[in-house]
C-alpha cells in the first residue's frame, strides 16, 4: 500500500520542544514520533512512506537520509496549509501503489489493528474505512454512527456537546480508495468536514473499532502518556524497562517512576522523576524533583530544583 502520514502542523502545543526540532522527529523512547505512527502498519504492507509536511523539510530529509529505516521516506511539501483534504490531494503525485491508500494522522500513538482494518475494508467494499475508538466525550472528534454491519451511516466532525449520536470517534487511521483521492482538489479543505459526511450518507464508509490504547501525542501531557503506553506495551527495541519506566542505557536509575529516561542522561543523587520524559543527554542535578515534565535533549536542571508540568527545550538550563 501507499502509506501517507499527515504531519503538516507546526507543533505549537509542544513548544519549546518544537523550536529547532520538527515535531515528527521528537523521540518517544527509542524511536521518533513519525516511526511510532507508522509502526502500527505491518511491515509486509509498507516499503514506502509519504509524509505530508509544511515545515522542517530539510531537517526531515537529512534525518531520512541518515537513518536506517525499513522503508523509504518521501516528502510531500505544502507551501501553505491545505487542510487534510488538500494535503492528501497534493500527495497523489508521490503515490505509486495500487489499491487503497493508508492515511495516518501524524500525532497518534495507538494499538490500532491495521491488518483487521484492511480485511474489513475489503469485506465491506467501502470507499473509505475508518479505525474507531470509544471515548466518554466525543465532541472534540469526528463522531461515527456505526451500524450492525460495520458501516458508518453518519459522520459529524466535532459536534456541539450533547448533539453527538455516538461515542465512537475517528481514530486517525483510515483507508481511502483511489476514486475518492481522484475527486479531491488541491485547494484548502477538510476530509472530516467536507468529504467524509457525504461518503457516509451515500453508504460508502465502513468503520472498525479497536481496543488497547489511543493517544494524541500533540500536547505535553499526552506526549508523556504516549511514552508511558509504549513502555507498558513493550514498544521499544533498545534499552530496558524497570519500575514502569524505560531507560535508554544502563545508567543510574535513581528514583524513577512511570517515566522514560533517554540514553546518556545523568541522574544525580537523590533526584526523583515521576510521570516524565527525560530525553537523550539531559543532566538532572542532585535532589531535583520532576513531576509531569518533559526535559529536552541536552537540557540541564540544577541541583535542588522542583518542577511540575514543565517543558524544557533542547539544550536549555533551569
Amino acid at each position: 500500500m501507499d502509506v501517507l502520514v499527515l504531519a503538516g502542523g507546526f507543533g505549537t502545543r509542544l513548544r519549546p520542544l518544537t523550536e529547532g526540532r520538527v515535531k515528527p522527529l521528537l523521540s518517544i523512547l527509542d524511536k521518533t514520533l513519525l516511526e511510532r505512527v507508522v509502526e502500527v502498519v505491518p511491515a509486509e504492507l509498507v516499503d514506502r512512506v509519504i509524509v505530508a509536511a509544511g515545515y522542517g523539510i530539510e531537517e526531515m530529509r537529512a534525518w531520512a537520509a541518515g537513518t536506517d529505516l525499513p522503508y523509504e521516506v518521501v516528502l510531500s511539501v505544502e507551501e501553505e496549509a491545505l487542510g487534510t483534504g488538500g494535503a492528501i490531494a497534493l500527495a497523489r503525485e508521490h503515490m505509486i501503489g495500487s489499491g487503497p491508500v493508508m492515511v495516518l494522522n501524524g500525532d497518534l500513538v495507538s494499538s490500532v489493528d491495521v491488518a483487521a482494518l484492511v480485511e474489513h475494508h475489503s469485506a465491506t467494499g467501502a470507499s473509505v474505512t475508518l479505525s474507531l475508538w470509544e471515548v466518554e466525550d466525543p465532541s472534540r472528534f469526528g463522531v461515527c454512527d456505526l451500524d450492525s454491519e460495520g458501516m458508518i451511516r453518519r459522520f459529524q466532525e466535532k459536534p456541539a456537546p450533547g448533539t453527538e449520536f455516538s461515542n465512537l470517534i475517528n481514530a486517525g487511521c483510515y483507508l481511502v480508495e483511489r476514486e475518492v483521492l481522484a475527486s479531491l482538489g488541491t485547494h484548502k479543505h477538510s476530509m472530516e468536514r467536507e468529504v467524509f459526511p457525504g461518503i457516509a450518507e451515500a453508504g460508502g464508509m465502513a468503520g472498525l473499532a479497536f481496543e488497547g490504547y489511543f493517544v494524541d501525542a500533540g500536547t505535553p501531557a499526552s506526549f508523556v502518556e504516549a511514552a508511558q503506553v509504549c513502555i507498558g506495551a513493550g514498544r521499544f527495541e533498545t534499552g530496558s524497562r524497570c519500575c514502569e519506566s524505560w531507560f535508554g542505557d544502563s545508567g543510574r536509575r535513581a528514583d524513577v517512576t512511570r517515566s522514560s529516561i533517554g540514553a546518556g542522561v545523568t541522574l544525580a543523587e537523590d533526584c526523583v522523576v515521576v510521570d516524565s520524559v527525560v530525553m537523550d543527554g539531559a543532566n538532572i542535578g542532585a535532589g531535583v524533583r520532576l513531576s509531569n515534565c518533559i526535559v529536552g535533549e541536552g537540557a540541564s536542571v540544577s541541583a535542588g530544583a522542583e518542577l511540575s508540568g514543565a517543558v524544557l527545550g533542547h539544550g536549555s538550563s533551569v
